[in-house]
């Protein structure tokens, strides 16, 4: 199974993919570090990046997602995916499922604002808002909505519940 950890910067999606991987015995990645040199740059120069610059990104990211399917341990990866044309690219197969990590501007505004050193600027959050597609979830989808302001446990229990009942 493959799992992408998804919304935008400070919804936790590195603390919760990570925990999530662990609970799960399995590998996480973080998508960040596939961004080429030239998005690093732009975002931290607080320039939001465009549909033409994510896309090589997630085709880089889907064939790594399709490199891992039928792998013995499950895949986690934290994404921004905020479009739904993202999420199509990502959804390589059957066993993509996607957690969206939702919380509100004040509280993703204050988690930005206590990071230190990472190329994503508070600033650009209501950018990253702005472009957020928020994906259907509840039954019948693939995707669970989780609320970021629970505690990680919490929110492992929530995904984890959601998956195991659709299987």
């Amino acid at each position: 199974m493959i799992y992408v950890v998804m919304g935008v910067a400070g919804c936790g999606k590195t603390t919760v993919g990570m925990a999530l991987a662990e609970r799960l015995g399995g590998e996480f990645l973080d998508a960040d570090p596939y961004h080429p040199p030239a998005n690093v740059a732009k975002m931290s120069r607080g320039i939001p990046l465009s549909d033409e610059d994510r896309w090589g990104w997630l085709g880089a990211l889907a064939d790594l997602l399709r490199a891992r399917l039928g792998g013995k341990l499950p895949t986690v990866l934290a994404c921004s995916a905020l479009k739904e044309s993202y999420r199509s690219r990502l959804r390589v197969s059957h066993e993509v499922r996607f957690v969206y990590l939702k919380g509100t501007f004040e509280v993703l505004n204050q988690r930005l604002g206590s990071r230190q050193g990472h190329f994503m600027k508070p600033g650009m959050l209501e950018s990253q808002l702005a472009t957020l597609e928020e994906p259907a979830t509840g039954p019948g989808t693939d995707t669970v909505e989780v609320d970021i302001t629970l505690p990680v446990t919490a929110q492992l229990e929530a995904i984890l519940a959601t998956f195991s009942s659709a299987n």
